[in-house]
């Protein structure tokens, strides 16, 4: 192809044929925090009413998680996606499929104890740890297996890095 001289910049405006891959998610990073924002205030407005729930057949839970913040120790709240397995609660430490780490999961690699609060007001102290090798596998299938547009191979292969799968186990109590 010929092009005059006035065509240059047209040229150099035209967009690449060839796509690049972006591991960025396919929701904007703007919405995702607005739907955040919208979720936690509609727990705090409702007083709790709106925004937690127990996990059924084909559909994840919804548990409000407490942490310390890693650097300024303060109480931090998350609203997270659970499943059960056994005396255990899983999540993914998703930041909305964003490549960084979720604040949350920093603060519990911080100070692994919290609190979560679940469905029906029950609150539990739990002692977080990453699932590792076989039990990460099995627990993430679960996950996938729960056949949901958020949990899928396909969007865990857009970030750099491997999901961690959370594990938050009842804490024990220390005997006086």
């Amino acid at each position: 192809m010929t092009l005059l001289p006035g065509d240059r910049s047209r040229a150099q405006e035209a967009p690449s044929v060839t796509p690049s891959p972006s591991p960025s998610p396919r929701v904007p990073r703007w919405l995702v925090r607005t739907i955040w924002f919208v979720h936690r205030r509609a727990y705090v407005l409702t007083a709790g009413r709106f925004g937690l729930r127990p996990p059924a057949p084909g559909r994840w839970g919804m548990l409000r998680l407490t942490t310390t913040g890693r650097r300024t120790g303060r109480a931090r709240v998350a609203i997270l996606g659970y499943l059960e397995d056994g005396p255990n609660l899983i999540t993914p430490a998703m930041n909305g499929w964003a490549d960084p780490e979720p604040a949350w999961w920093l603060n519990l690699q911080g100070n692994p104890d919290a609190t979560v609060e679940l469905p029906g007001g029950e609150t539990r102290d739990v002692t977080s740890r990453a699932a590792v090798a076989g039990e990460r596998e099995r627990l993430w299938r679960r996950l996938v297996d729960l056949g949901t547009a958020a949990y899928t191979d396909a969007n865990a292969a857009t970030r750099t890095r491997e999901t961690a799968i959370v594990v938050l186990e009842p804490r024990r109590r220390r005997s006086d």
